[in-house]
């Protein structure tokens, strides 16, 4: 039971760590356009984000897959600024249905799951069994998911009842402050990803 609750918990503290704000900058992106009504749809979404981030870390863990750190670290502002930018452009025609975001969202996650892979086959190296752990990690980053998602969702249910924010106005400045907050950083990890590449 202890160990459940250590993998858990770390599941949730690498979502809601806001010193590594990415995970929630790029979940806010992802269901900026949604309302409780599409409940269903955003558990899909969020789901799919899991489910390639546990992927990404299961190859890792097993030693199938190995990742530079540099060329990662560039790939998930990117995740992020390419899910900003398709709301400013589709605004409030995004809807949960939408295959892209679906498509989005796994192979995200799958990115994302691989910047933080490192330090999961570094946590996971003494231990003879690493599924179940793995699932309870994955359970931790489900459940944090899922907390953020309404959270977003409540800011605007309630900036739309008491500020009269109308949703194309929300997604369009969400995304925007998103975009803004997320150019630094690729700014920043250019030069790692390039040396890279050359």
């Amino acid at each position: 039971m202890n160990d459940f609750l250590f993998y858990l918990e770390l599941g949730c503290t690498h979502v809601l760590d806001f010193n590594a704000y990415d995970h929630i900058l790029f979940l806010i992106v992802l269901v900026v356009s949604y309302s409780f009504k599409q409940w269903k749809n955003m558990l899909w979404l969020v789901s799919l984000f899991t489910l390639g981030h546990t992927i990404s870390l299961a190859l890792s863990a097993y030693r199938i897959v190995n990742v530079n750190a540099d060329l990662v670290e560039f790939l998930i502002p990117l995740t992020i600024f390419l899910t900003a930018l398709k709301n400013l452009f589709s605004g409030t025609s995004s809807n949960a249905n939408s295959k892209v975001l679906l498509f989005f969202s796994f192979c995200f996650g799958w990115i994302h799951g691989l910047g933080f892979s490192n330090y999961f086959k570094m946590l996971m190296s003494g231990l003879d069994s690493k599924l179940v752990p793995l699932i309870e990690f994955s359970l931790g980053i489900e459940v944090a998911q899922v907390i953020i998602v309404i959270g977003i969702v409540t800011v605007y249910h309630l900036c739309s009842a008491f500020f009269k924010v109308a949703k194309r106005d929300w997604i369009l400045v969400m995304s925007a402050v998103v975009i803004g907050i997320t150019i630094p950083m690729l700014i920043e990890r250019y030069d790692g990803f390039i040396r890279q590449l050359l």
